[in-house]
């Protein structure tokens, strides 16, 4: 009989790439040979992730395969049958759709489906489930067409596959009724409440807690126990042996066939609204990355001790956008996941923004918009999780180190792309994002808060328009970087390079400003409202940001008027020139600084006014004032308290230069250097290199077939190698022979091939061998070291193979053992012959002389 190794070397090339691609961890590592690749495949860790990669229908064809093969290894038809039904008759049988999913059956939408065509689909989505577990290796079909589970994947599918018990769990035992024959003629003299015991156990868990004997519920359960409908295993719980549960099933595995739900929950919005929204929600993230980039330029807050920024440092943050404080978290979290600000490392360490921030600003918004976007998408930070409590009580801060998580690009992306799939414009929220989750990873769903918190970063980033995904979130699921910037400029509003200026001193820009007018607003005004048009107002303090850069009154009236529609109202011609005629009547210095005018009424009194007694003001001279605080300080001061002093050199001219905002070289530290995303192409280019040094490395290995000679089994006549275990009872206890007989699937005669290896010493070859033999029930010779050293060879039966440990069946002393696998010196396959005891020959060779 083939084992999984055979299959998996028989495979084409094509189809160990299409294995490794659809299994990456199997080739990362790269494996040594093919019989390395078959031992990782069916290793705990590596099911595991298989099966947190496959979908619901994968998994109800692993688990009908699983539950089957507990038995006799199903057809692929008896697969079809057991999960889909009968070929005419599955749609009568597996009930109604579950709500949301569609079969095409070519009839109109106000006709029944076709059972006969409803069958067919269901039957063909089955198949290719099979299909998929055979090409991801974890079903495989031998020379009969007969199909296995992959060794392993029982036990981490779990003790009742489909809800079915083993047959084991249900043994024939004297004094216990079989199953009966005909369950429906039972139930139609069972007592009242039978039914519904049964069909509380039939779809599994097929274990119960027994009812008190003295109420009714407990004799309707001894009363199913006595006549083989139910099994006790104990005094408390009852077992629903697995051929009561396939009638009442009517053959089936599962109820229906797991269909992919259609994301049909929530409103379906015009694509134009989808693209405003999504538009007006970059151009919003942007702005607020900038003032968070410019804020924290002129006053980076400083880094806790433990990491992360401080409560008071988020509230000012907030105060300083405009915004509620998780909306601020997350802004901080996606500026340092682009690399726009860091933790500088000083003494004492502040978050400052990076040299990256002077390239990023002079792109175009959708350019600047992308460089986010794509950063949200690979971070492995979560956002969604600041304030949150961890494990010990504490609340998670804004960029907290410990808020890297592996999983959350997969996450964000699985998203995404559930939101792709639903019908342009339709936003199903987080209830039908996790319908579609629980279908595509049914063992590896996400909690709910992940995702709301996920789909609320997508709104507030603008990847989501009204809940839809946009045409520039769509995009980020491509393979071209310029594809979210171009999909986000076809839906950003034209720009308008003109402005509509107001006696009342505001200003209204009629749509999107272009770059230009955007700048000369920075510099003149301040912004009152956003909506459908941009309202800005001029005030002598939004001038000043001007004047501080070295424009004169007439060079800003020059550029407004340039914009403006009309002319320049007069009331903001006044303004403008009044800032300029005020603005550097005071000039400060260092004394550590300070201050002179030409005028000596204007600064007549500063020193003796109390509001100035921390600058420590001191008159030098009717027109000069020293202080003992810095300049900008001394500058700062002065302007709170609506004077409107300007700096001056060491010669006496204005100083018209900004004061530099901080920068900091990008140091990525190991938590934030991601994994290099392996691409598709990448992926199927590795895979295919691989393939061919498997082929090598396995023509290369030194078969073992032929190399050991005849193992002979311990017998009564021979007497065993060495003596048994501590505990294990011999063949000669009279315990030993009534114990239960050990049921052994006979060994099929081995190809002498030389491709077919008999054993290995190999620790991971052994193992490989030892979960194949568990899987078909058949016996191998096993070398156990002992305590001192010696070697003990016991023909076995491997049960289980988990943990570290070897569980199996010694059918020569008919006893059960659990051996750590490091004590296993080698595994050899147990031919036909060597399962009697043969007559021992003068010449045979003593024992262990191999």
């Amino acid at each position: 009989m083939s084992t999984f190794t055979d299959q998996l070397r028989a495979r084409t090339d094509d189809e160990l790439v299409t294995l490794l691609r659809l299994r990456p961890d199997l080739g990362s590592p790269s494996p040594a040979t093919l019989a390395s690749l078959a031992v990782r495949a069916t290793s705990r860790m590596s099911l595991e992730r298989a099966l947190a990669a496959v979908d619901a229908a994968v998994l109800q064809a692993l688990e009908a395969v699983v539950a089957l093969a507990a038995e006799d290894p199903p057809t692929r038809d008896g697969v079809l049958t057991a999960v889909a039904g009968p070929a005419v008759a599955a749609a009568s049988v597996a009930g109604p759709a579950p709500a949301g999913s569609t079969v095409t059956d070519g009839t109109d939408d106000d006709d029944p489906p076709d059972p006969t065509a409803s069958a067919a689909a269901d039957r063909a989505l089955v198949g290719r489930a099979l299909d998929d577990a055979v090409a991801r290796a974890l079903v495989w079909a031998d020379d009969s067409g007969r199909l296995h589970p992959s060794p392993g994947l029982a036990e981490v599918l779990g003790p009742y596959p489909a809800g079915l018990a083993a047959p084991a769990a249900t043994p024939t035992r004297p004094g216990v009724p079989p199953p009966p024959a005909d369950v429906h003629a039972l139930l139609a003299e069972a007592p009242a409440g039978a039914r519904a015991v049964l069909e509380a156990l039939t779809w599994g868990p097929p274990v119960g807690i027994a009812p008190e004997p003295s109420t009714a519920a407990g004799r309707t359960v001894a009363w199913l126990v006595r006549r083989g409908a139910l099994r006790a295993t104990d005094a408390r719980h009852v077992v629903l042996p697995r051929t009561v549960a396939l009638a009442l099933r009517g053959g089936r595995t599962h109820p229906e066939v797991a269909r992919e739900p259609m994301p049909s929950v929530g409103r379906r919005w015009p694509a134009s609204l989808v693209g405003a929204e999504s538009a007006a929600a970059a151009e919003r993230a942007v702005r607020l990355v900038g003032a968070l980039v410019d804020a924290w330029g002129r006053t980076p807050p400083a880094v806790l001790r433990a990491g992360g920024l401080g409560v008071r440092d988020l509230r000012r943050l907030a105060q300083r956008l405009e915004v509620d404080e998780d909306e601020a978290a997350f802004v901080a979290e996606l500026a340092a996941a682009a690399g726009l600000v860091v933790d500088d490392g000083g003494d004492p360490p502040a978050f400052v923004p990076t040299d990256l921030v002077d390239g990023w600003a002079a792109r175009s918004l959708p350019e600047r918009w992308a460089a986010l976007a794509t950063a949200w998408r690979d971070t492995m930070r979560t956002p969604w999780l600041v304030g949150t409590r961890d494990d010990r009580g504490g609340v998670r801060s804004a960029l907290d180190p410990e808020l890297h998580r592996r999983w959350a690009p997969r996450v964000r992306r699985t998203v995404l792309e559930v939101l792709a799939s639903a019908p342009e414009g339709l936003g199903p929220g987080a209830g039908g994002v996790l319908d579609v989750l629980r279908w595509r990873a049914p063992r590896s769903v996400p909690p709910e808060a992940v995702v709301r918190g996920l789909l609320t970063e997508a709104a507030r980033l603008g990847v989501t328009g009204a809940g839809a995904l946009s045409p520039a979130g769509r995009a980020l699921l491509t393979d071209d970087p310029a594809a979210p910037a171009a999909a986000l400029t076809a839906d950003l509003p034209e720009t308008v390079d003109e402005l509509v200026l107001q006696a009342d001193l505001t200003g209204i820009v009629p749509g999107r400003p272009s770059p230009r007018l955007e700048a000369l607003l920075a510099r003149t005004a301040t912004v009152e409202s956003r909506g459908g048009a941009l309202t800005v107002r001029f005030t002598p303090e939004s001038l000043r940001v001007g004047l501080d850069a070295g424009v004169t009154a007439d060079d800003l009236l020059g550029e407004l008027a340039t914009v403006s529609r009309g002319h320049v109202p007069q009331p903001l011609e006044y303004l403008v020139r009044d800032a300029a005629r005020r603005h550097g009547r005071l000039r400060a210095g260092a004394a550590l600084a300070y201050l002179r005018a030409d005028d000596p009424a204007l600064l007549a009194g500063l020193p003796d006014d109390p509001r100035f007694a921390s600058l420590g003001l001191v008159l030098l001279a009717p027109t000069v004032l020293a202080a003992s605080v810095p300049p900008a300080e001394l500058v700062e001061a002065l302007r709170e308290r609506g004077l409107a002093p300007v700096l001056e050199g060491p010669d006496g001219s204005v100083v018209h230069a900004q004061a530099a905002p901080l920068r900091v070289r990008v140091r990525p530290s190991r938590a934030q250097v991601q994994p290099a995303s392996d691409d598709e192409h990448s992926a199927l280019a590795r895979a295919t290199a691989l393939v061919p040094r498997l082929r090598r490395a396995e023509e290369a290995v030194p078969q073992l077939a032929g190399d050991l000679p005849p193992l002979e089994p311990a017998s009564p006549e021979a007497g065993p190698p060495t003596a048994p275990a501590a505990g294990a009872p011999r063949p000669d206890d009279p315990e030993a022979r009534t114990a239960a007989p050990v049921h052994v699937r006979a060994v099929a005669p081995v190809p002498d091939r030389a491709d077919v290896p008999d054993g290995t010493a190999d620790p991971a070859l052994a193992l490989l061998l030892l979960r194949e033999a568990a899987d078909e029930r058949t016996p191998v010779w096993v070398e156990l070291v002992g305590a001192r050293g010696e070697l003990d060879r016991r023909l076995l039966v491997p049960v289980r193979v988990d943990g570290g440990r070897l569980r199996a069946v010694d059918p020569a002393r008919e006893a059960e053992l659990t051996v750590a696998v490091h004590r296993i010196a080698s595994v050899h396959r147990a031919r036909p012959a060597a399962q009697h005891a043969p007559d021992p020959a003068p010449e045979a060779a003593p024992e262990g002389a191999q």
